[in-house]
This record gives structure tokens, C-alpha cells and sequence, in this order.
């Protein structure tokens, strides 16, 4: 961890943002993870949300109830807390599965070409590593997740697509992540997941929390469909 972290800053009238590391990394997200899990049990209800980011948690509570000095101490009592017992937090590791193929992942070819690899190792490669989720974000059940092998990295698409359908599993850069409803998109899309990612009605919304481990694991396109799949998201869905 970096010299200087963590940094405990005021955000605003009631919420504070802590600054664990430069970058993320599994550590940091090892302690953010914990570190929510334990705020979550001392502040209760005067807490008002916690919203965990790549190397950061902003913490937002009722100022009626409880005051910056006292959220400060809570927060470097915790995190002493997690230093003292130098033990990594235990993550849930969550398995997904992919229907990786040219019809499925338009970008594959693509990637494999950019990479002087076969599609087959591209799937590969991106199978074999088990992802943290860094952070949530940009839609509801967007997970970011790092880091993708250095081989199969690649920037996100000049023009983005104007239809990213449910599912889709996508690389930008060294990150990876699985759009969770339809939508714009310029990720580099190399398979389907036939896995609902964000429920309303449902608690927690969505399978993943930062700080989770995610394995996806290779299925063929029957498997695709018997999991609920659309063979729909596989006839030109992806414009």
C-alpha cells in the first residue's frame, strides 16, 4: 500500500470519502471490502449508504445522528483494525457462465488478430484468470473487473455500438465486464452470458459485490440456450 494511504477526506456536509491506494489493486479491494462490511455493522442506522469504488469508499451518514469526528475514528479504527490482523478479507468467488464464439463475440477475431493469437487462446486467456470486481458502476449491475491478461488487452472502440445486447462480455483495456441489461456500448465484446445480472425485486440486486472474485467458465451454445439464453442476441442483436 502506498505511503501516505489511507486518506480520509470530507466529501460533504455528511459523507466522507476514503482514499485507500494510487490504484486498484486486490489488496486495496480486500480492504475496502472489509472495511464496508465492518462500518455496516458499527454505524447501523446512522449510516446512510456506502458506495465502494476502484481504490476508494465514500461514506455517507446522517449528520442528525452522528458527526465527522466520530465517522473519522470509526473509519481508522477499522482500518487498523484489518491492519493488526493481516488477513486478507475473505471474497466470495463467483462463477459465470460464457458462450465464447464468433457468433456471440463479434471482437474475438479482432482481438485474436491484434494479438497475433488464435481465437481459441484468446478464450483461453480470458477464462483462466480470476477477476476481482474493482468497482460498480455506469449501469445497475455494472461491474468492473481487472485485470485482463496484457496479451488480450484493447482499447475500447472508436465508435461505440448503438446496441450492446443483455450479457454481453466485454473487454476495454485491462478491464472486463458483463453488460447487465441492453445498451450503447464501446467495449470489445467476446461472448454472451445467459445469467440475469441485475434484479429489482430482488436482494441483494445484483450477484457481485466489490471485493468478489468472478471465474467464467466456458459453455457451448446449447448450454447457452438450456441457461436462458435468446438465440435472438445471436442473429444480428449487436449493431
Amino acid at each position: 500500500m502506498s505511503i501516505g494511504y489511507p486518506k480520509v477526506v470530507i466529501a460533504s456536509e455528511n459523507s466522507t470519502i476514503v482514499y485507500f491506494s494510487e490504484r486498484p489493486c486486490s489488496q486495496t479491494s480486500d480492504q475496502i471490502a472489509y472495511t464496508a462490511n465492518v462500518l455496516k455493522i458499527r454505524l447501523g442506522e446512522e449510516l446512510i449508504d456506502l458506495i465502494p469504488s476502484y481504490h476508494s469508499l465514500l461514506v455517507i451518514y446522517d449528520p442528525l445522528k452522528i458527526g465527522f469526528q466520530k465517522i473519522e475514528q470509526e473509519i481508522r479504527d477499522t482500518i487498523n483494525g484489518w491492519k493488526a490482523n493481516n488477513q486478507p478479507q475473505q471474497s466470495r468467488t463467483v462463477e459465470l457462465p460464457v458462450y465464447y464464439s464468433p457468433e456471440s463475440g463479434p471482437d474475438l477475431q479482432r482481438i485474436a488478430d491484434h494479438s497475433g493469437l488464435s481465437i481459441d487462446q484468446v478464450i483461453e486467456l480470458h477464462q483462466q484468470t480470476k477477476y476481482t470486481v474493482y468497482a460498480m458502476g455506469f449501469a445497475p449491475g455494472f461491474a468492473y473487473l481487472g485485470e485482463v491478461d496484457e496479451r488480450i488487452a484493447m482499447p475500447r472502440l472508436a465508435t461505440p455500438r448503438h446496441n450492446v445486447p443483455q450479457g454481453a462480455v466485454a473487454i476495454a483495456d485491462r478491464q472486463t465486464a458483463i453488460y447487465p441489461s441492453q445498451s450503447p456500448g464501446g467495449w470489445n465484446i467476446v461472448g454472451l452470458c445467459p445469467i440475469r445480472l441485475f434484479n429489482a425485486e430482488k436482494q441483494p440486486h445484483t450477484p457481485m459485490q466489490v471485493g468478489d472474485k468472478i471465474r467464467f467458465i466456458s459453455i457451448d451454445r446449447d448450454e447457452f440456450i438450456q441457461l436462458g439464453g435468446s438465440d435472438k442476441k445471436l442473429t444480428g442483436a449487436i449493431t
